[in-house]
């Protein structure tokens, strides 16, 4: 008998580690199927509940960190040993393994409602502190598996990232504690199912309200172009390139595109070279009327830095340093402490470049000033065209500004304010790949802007209270 149990918990391990890393693997990651992260923590969750405290940890931190191999092949395009895989990722499984712990901790000593909470708060603690510490923000949220989940997608507007993450694992978390009290109290498993579906209810039909209300503001006419080519040296190589460049810009001004946004770090571009390169976007903006966003590597005496440079009819180039750089990539670059806001007749628009979009503070500043469009040069890797690309459709929602962010070796990406994908295209679509939408620029006040990270924050009280109630 003692034999068959052992089996049976054997069995119910592996079953439960299979389910949580393969609902991970296909529910989070490049190209996420976002239902699944609704359930994925569930079958390492009731295993907790039904097992040895090191069991438990043991298989919610493997499922974990074996459904993120999903992820491998990006660190190995970056060239990254597969040691700072192991790193990231070891840290992010050990992490969660905690949150399960605590979870079930809580759970078996009656304090059920105290583990429904505590399961996603020191999930969202983890993911905040890592934001605050970390030099790659909120990259690598579980939220970002719900970008095309857009009435959920909503509650961004209010919490930010971290309440997705936290009702993503809350649901799960209170079916597990649900199954678990049926046999002995099925009152309380009624009562705690109820809260958590009255909870994931609440959301839905907060994002469906918000997205019956149309974005506000004036339609601006935007074109995007991208080239894959690598940074061209300065002088005549850069040079070229931009006259390749130019005939898109003209087609679409042509077209009636306000705004042409290039990707980030086209060219180079020294001292001895500014003045050339900058003459053939700037008479282009003259010749067209058209405001002309591009990215360079700007290389001056005694530094350099990640520039977007703002080419407007009549008026003098604006420049743009890039505030959040990629390491080890961009080490060289000094990274960028201004704000650039066009005026507009009717609207503001913001200029940010690439990693800048996965952090909250540099956007939320563009949204109190009233930025109703941000205009971004980027840069991805193509493997995470989808996954890194789409992270900054969230800042949209957050803080009420629609987004233009055109990358190569990525997509040509359009969205509004509530999330939408108005347009997209690939870069690699053509030699020099164009785009042109229609996109709203009204600006949209949200709780966000208002309260910023408060919910980032309260999880880590939640954590601390959490813990708390183990030893008190």
């Amino acid at each position: 008998m003692e034999f068959a149990n052992k089996g049976r918990g054997v069995a119910a391990g592996i079953l439960a580690f299979a389910a949580t890393a393969a609902l991970v693997y296909f529910g989070n990651g490049f190209e996420p199927r976002w239902p699944l992260m609704w359930i994925a923590p569930l079958p390492v969750l009731w295993l907790a509940l039904r097992s040895r405290w090191w069991s438990a940890a043991l298989v919610s931190g493997l499922a974990l960190l074996t459904g993120c191999l999903n992820l491998w092949g990006y660190l190995r395009a970056l060239h990254a040993p597969p040691t700072v895989w192991l790193a990231v990722f070891g840290i992010e499984a050990a992490a969660f393994a905690l949150a399960v712990l605590l979870f079930r901790a809580l759970a078996l000593r009656g304090a059920i409602w105290s583990a429904l909470v505590a399961f996603p708060a020191a999930v969202v603690a983890f993911e905040f502190a890592r934001n605050l510490l970390g030099p790659h923000g909120t990259g690598g949220s579980l939220a970002y598996s719900q970008i095309r989940c857009l009435p959920f997608l909503q509650l961004a507007s209010v919490t930010g990232p971290w309440g997705i993450t936290f009702v993503l694992l809350l649901f799960p978390a209170g079916v597990a504690l649900a199954v678990h009290l049926r046999a002995s109290n099925a009152a309380k498993s009624e009562r705690m199912l109820t809260v958590t579906l009255a909870i994931t209810v609440a959301v839905w039909v907060f994002g469906a309200v918000r997205l019956a209300v149309p974005q506000q503001g004036p339609n601006v006419r935007v074109g995007l172009a991208a080239s894959d080519h690598d940074v061209a040296p300065a002088g005549a190589p850069t040079n070229r390139l931009l006259d390749g460049y130019a005939a898109d810009i003209q087609t679409l001004a042509a077209q009636g595109a306000q705004v042409v946004v290039l990707p980030e770090k086209i060219g180079m571009m020294d001292d001895s070279a500014v003045a050339g390169e900058d003459a053939i976007l700037q008479r282009l903006a003259d010749r067209t009327g058209t405001t002309i966003v591009a990215g360079f590597d700007r290389e001056m005496a005694g530094e350099a830095r990640n520039q977007a440079r703002v080419y407007r009819p009549g008026a003098v180039v604006a420049t743009y340093n890039k505030e959040h750089l990629l390491p080890p990539f961009e080490l060289k670059f000094t990274p960028g402490t201004r704000q650039v806001l066009l005026p507009e007749a009717a609207d503001r628009w913001g200029v940010a470049i690439c990693k800048d979009m996965d952090f909250t503070g540099l956007s939320r500043t563009y949204g109190r000033d009233g930025a109703g469009l941000m205009l971004v040069p980027a840069w991805d890797f193509n493997i995470d065209r989808a996954w890194h690309g789409h992270i900054a459709i969230m800042r949209g929602v957050e803080d009420g500004f629609s987004i233009v962010r055109a990358a190569k070796n990525g997509y040509l990406t359009v969205s509004d304010n509530r999330g939408r994908i108005l347009a997209e295209r690939r870069s690699d679509a053509a030699a020099f790949a164009a785009l042109l939408a229609n996109v709203p620029s009204g600006h949209s006040r949200t709780v966000f802007l208002l309260l910023g990270d408060w919910f980032g924050w309260l999880c880590m009280a939640l954590t601390v209270w959490g813990v708390a109630r183990l030893v008190i």
